[in-house]
């Protein structure tokens, strides 16, 4: 039997970042991820970081990279009405900003980080239950290149996501899971087209949402609602960007187009929001997507799943020095109050920009309504920038 201070299931950002911000604290831990280190390093998530996560990355040494590639962003522009208004972010804020840097690469920096200078970082590590979750000493079980193993801690955080085994070592009859399921999805795109925006387009037509990020000066990544069941090969390239053309269109400018090149990659994301409460059963703790999933309207998953870590970190690192839990014990409500924010947030971003397939005009006219009301208000202007941006982690 292996042991460690903290067993931490799951390779993605959330895990990486609190293995490194455990080890800054000089807190022994065990990574293991189901996946190997080239399918890790390339999924495509998020690429929008909020103030508090960049400021995270740079405090835990994983921001260099991240500051001489990254794109910070200033506002974004929501079009309605074939219309454009753009948000500031600083203006609004207190100068507070975001950054675009995808997801792939803070993995990549993290592993980097993690195989250098951390603890064990095991891919391939298959974990097929945890045990005495409520008692003094966890133990994680897992097959690692064919062997059977277990691993004895004095802390467990499940970093697996949805689909992984540490929300079910909460017992059903104490967790309460609350949930909604969007009637529409989006197709999300890779080009190898420059973006031809500095900022992200946030677009309400009566066509359906869009929206125009990117991922670097030569790539793309770009979005359309579309019908829940879509099939991602009815979609062809033509077919793609004739349809962000006719979304993206202004009266001012008919003849605008956006620059096409070819489409690497395409997947239909669907949309749902869901909390599991509590994020802690006796010495397991949840976070990231492993406790709540936002739809990506917002930007918030991969921002949530860092403010989780900071804080169990502090908390961690808190009950090292001192031998105290009250941190660890207040893990739960401490998270659950940003992660409703940033649930409240992203629904009202999608619900505001989406049309929905039974929709009436008499809801579109509350859409543009809303919209226009960003549009002229500093007020309603500055909610939606403090929110998108993030609202500073907790202490």
């Amino acid at each position: 039997m292996h042991t460690t201070t903290v067993g931490i299931i799951g390779g993605g950002p959330a895990g990486l970042l609190l293995a490194r911000l455990l080890h800054n604290a000089g807190i022994d831990s065990v990574v293991l991820e189901l996946r190997d280190r080239a399918y890790v390093e390339q999924r495509q998530r998020a690429g929008i970081l909020e103030q508090a996560t960049v400021d995270a990355l740079r405090a835990a040494g994983a921001g260099a990279r991240m500051d001489a590639e990254g794109i910070p962003h200033d506002g974004i522009e929501l079009r309605f009405g074939r219309r454009a208004h753009r948000i500031d972010f600083p203006s609004l804020t207190g100068g507070r900003s975001v950054m675009v840097y995808a997801q792939t690469e803070v993995v990549k920096d993290l592993v980097a980080l993690q195989l250098a200078e951390g603890d064990r970082l095991l891919f391939g590590a298959e974990v097929t239950a945890i045990e005495g979750a409520d008692s003094d000493t966890p133990v994680v079980r897992y097959v690692h290149e064919g062997r059977e193993q277990t691993l004895s801690c004095d802390y467990v955080v499940g970093c697996d996501g949805f689909h992984g085994v540490t929300r079910d070592s909460v017992p059903e009859a104490l967790r309460t899971t609350y949930e909604r399921t969007y009637p529409y999805s989006w197709l999300g795109v890779l080009a190898e087209a420059p973006p031809v925006y500095d900022e992200l387009v946030y677009v309400h037509s009566e066509r359906g949402f869009a929206l125009a990020s990117m991922r670097s000066a030569t790539v793309s990544r770009l979005y359309l609602q579309v019908p829940n069941g879509t099939d991602p090969a009815d979609w062809s390239s033509e077919r793609i960007w004739d349809e962000l053309d006719a979304r993206f269109a202004l009266d001012g400018d008919p003849g605008w187009k956006l620059e096409r090149g070819r489409v690497t990659s395409k997947a239909v994301l669907p949309m749902r929001s869901h909390v599991t409460e509590p994020m802690r059963y006796g010495r397991v703790f949840l976070a990231g997507d492993a406790a709540h999933i936002v739809p990506p309207t917002g930007a918030k998953g991969l921002n949530l799943a860092v403010a989780d870590v900071v804080v169990l970190a502090r908390a961690l690192a808190r009950w090292r020095e001192t031998g105290g839990t009250e941190l660890l014990d207040a893990y739960s409500d401490t998270c659950l109050r940003r992660v409703w924010r940033a649930e409240h947030f992203s629904y009202a971003m999608t619900t505001m920009l989406h049309t929905g397939p039974a929709q009436s005009p008499f809801e579109t006219k509350l859409q543009l309504s809303q919209l226009e009301r960003i549009a002229t208000s500093p007020h309603a202007a500055a909610e939606l920038a403090e929110n998108y941006t993030g609202l500073p982690l907790p202490r």
